[in-house]
């Protein structure tokens, strides 16, 4: 059963726990609150004001598995939080796993101070966790994704047109590199695993899946520079730095350019695109 008090008095004590420079927002100068506000909460948890006011008000529907993943992550909270509040909403927490959907606060705070650079979290698998604006822009919005689809090496090989974002030059070794990753999870998860379904999957339906599966190649590494092709400001070709958090097995990809490079400037001109997409 849902503890509607309990959970009400929660979500208010972890909102107001947080400030709005915690979480990447601005503070803006007529603040009397001394937290985050319903609205910023609800934005953070990618759902209507409405619906997270009623939560706090002790009021509406009990919230599904899905959402209240959602307000763990928008507020941040720990796994520990996390299951408590699952706890309280009548659910019972998910199973603890490596490669959860769950990204750590320490995580997340590294994240929200990276807005005016493309990075991303990544599972184990690659499916996209949180995405800054300007990585958005740079790659497509692939966050909502669902089921196989979500991993990018999945797509690699299933969906050709999740490759016109590299140079044709680059798929051969990014074919490789995405094989051997997978081959590397299935290696740690073993027989029935995610990865073991992914590629018992690619390789009904992939030939170039099941060629490069074939041999048996492992410890490819992602390169530290990467190219990107964009329709609107061409080729870049940025650094990428990598944070892997070994507790849940998920990974901070950060993109940036060398300054003064012609990537720099294509880059600094992609954000101008996003905001002005964004106002309109």
């Amino acid at each position: 059963m849902i503890d509607r008090a309990s959970l009400a008095d929660f979500l208010r004590s972890r909102r107001t726990a947080l400030q709005p420079e915690d979480v990447g927002l601005p503070r803006g100068q007529r603040r009397r609150t001394s937290g985050l506000r319903r609205e910023e909460a609800a934005l953070l948890s990618n759902m209507s004001v409405d619906y997270y006011a009623r939560l706090e008000r002790e009021r509406g529907p009990q919230p599904s598995d899905q959402m209240l993943a959602s307000i763990a992550q928008g507020l941040r909270l720990t796994i520990a939080e996390r299951d408590h509040l699952f706890r309280l909403a009548g659910h019972e927490p998910p199973a603890a796993a490596s490669g959860g959907d769950h990204v750590s606060p320490g995580m997340m705070r590294i994240f929200d101070r990276l807005a005016d650079s493309p990075a991303e979290i990544v599972t184990e698998l690659g499916g996209t966790l949180q995405q800054t604006p300007l990585a958005v822009e740079l790659t497509g919005d692939a966050r909502g994704r669902r089921g196989d689809d979500r991993s990018i090496g999945y797509r690699w090989f299933a969906d050709p047109g999740s490759r016109d974002v590299h140079p044709v030059e680059d798929h051969a070794f990014l074919s490789r590199m995405y094989a051997s990753g997978l081959r590397g999870v299935l290696a740690r998860r073993g027989p029935g695993s995610r990865a073991a379904r992914l590629a018992e999957h690619l390789l009904g339906t992939s030939a170039e899946f099941r060629d490069v599966w074939a041999r048996h190649e492992v410890g490819v590494r992602p390169r530290d520079v990467k190219r990107y092709r964009h329709p609107e400001v061409g080729l870049l070709t940025l650094q990428c730095q990598v944070l892997n958090d070994p507790e849940s097995s998920q990974t901070l990809l950060v993109h940036t350019a060398e300054p003064g490079s012609e990537s720099a400037e294509r880059l600094r001109l992609l954000s101008v695109i996003g905001a002005t997409s964004t106002r309109h």
